[in-house]
């Protein structure tokens, strides 16, 4: 029998989940855990690089973060959970393959200049916003990978750039000390990353154009009936175009009649109003199990450290023989 390949995932734990987040990524996590020996990094040491004042922030979504996998079915039993800072291998490649890549390589990443570009946008352009450790992001996440020896990664279009580097350190390390690590493949998600209530190209914890899984039913109301609708639609009986409008977009994703609504809404004998309420209610049906699923992980919480404790000890396993490896390449298994 074929060996199964080694999927390696990870997202940082600065809040929590949130619809783009599920149908985005976590729900195709859920559906290669049945084909792939899948781990699933919370990259708390990644998302100190731009909370590192704020570790209480960091700390408490680590928890948050693992309930919100559980609840949209990750199954522990078939993927493993684990937390970065617990697998010190990690650290210790990165220092490594540090040694592989120049500053101005990081600085060309696109991913890396779209996110410098934002952060000085917001904190001014004097280069205080860019840290060593977040400009040395792609190499921790090189080290992510290889130390549990992934070999596929699951990414959207904008996270390529980053994966592509990870292979470029790859290669070169392996060019200079020989076959020692295998080069990762991506696993691209045919799902287009999901747009805000606000139209806004992003849904983002700090744009406010989010659902969150763990929306209460009045909240998922309320941001509902806040959402975009096409603004050439004046009168109730007016015509409109579905495809300008966020509330028939979230329509596409939770509702099976979806016909009727496209139909109604171009003819103009669909109001606004009406139909942000049906999509409320079945924004609620459908996060209803997802909510009652993570309350159960919510009541049993020594289940939940277990699930971590045995998923970091799996991975810290994976890492150590990585690890062994790479000394060995690099002739610094002193005593051996």
């Amino acid at each position: 029998m074929e060996e199964k390949k080694t999927i390696l995932t990870g997202i940082r734990p600065t809040g929590n989940l949130h619809l783009g987040h599920y149908f985005g990524a976590v729900g195709n996590w859920v559906k290669s855990q049945e084909t792939y020996n899948e781990f699933i990094e919370v990259a708390d040491v990644q998302a100190l690089t731009d909370n590192f004042n704020n570790p209480d922030k960091v700390r408490k979504n680590v928890r948050e973060l693992t309930l919100d996998l559980l609840a949209c079915g990750i199954d522990p039993t078939k993927a493993k959970i684990f937390i970065q800072s617990m697998i010190p291998e990690i650290a210790e490649l990165t220092v490594y393959y540090s040694n592989l890549v120049t500053v101005s390589r990081l600085e060309r990443n696109p991913t890396i200049k779209t996110e410098i570009s934002q952060k000085k946008a917001l904190f001014g352009n004097d280069g205080e916003s860019v840290t060593y450790g977040f400009l040395g992001y792609p190499v921790s996440q090189t080290a992510d990978i290889t130390a549990l020896g992934g070999t596929l990664v699951p990414v959207g279009d904008d996270q390529l750039p980053l994966l592509e580097q990870a292979r470029e350190i790859v290669r070169k390390f392996n060019s200079i000390y020989g076959e020692t690590l295998q080069e990762p493949e991506h696993l691209l998600s045919s799902i287009p990353r999901l747009k805000g209530l606000d139209g806004n190209e992003k849904m983002g914890k700090s744009l406010g154009n989010a659902i969150f899984l763990v929306d209460d039913d009045e909240t998922v109301t309320k941001k509902v009936m806040d959402a975009k609708t096409d603004p050439d639609k004046i009168k109730k009986d007016d015509p409109a175009n579905p495809d300008v409008c966020m509330v028939h977009y979230y329509h596409k994703l939770v509702t099976k009649d979806l016909d009727t609504i496209t139909s109604e809404c171009k003819a103009g004998a669909r109001g606004c109003v009406a139909c942000k309420k049906e999509l409320a209610a079945n924004l609620i049906n459908f996060l209803k199990p997802i909510k009652e699923k993570r309350r159960y992980y919510e009541q049993n919480p020594q289940e939940v450290d277990k699930i971590l404790l045995d998923g970091t000890r799996e991975a810290k396993q994976k890492a150590e023989e990585t690890m062994s490896k790479v000394k060995k390449a690099i002739k610094i298994n002193y005593f051996e």
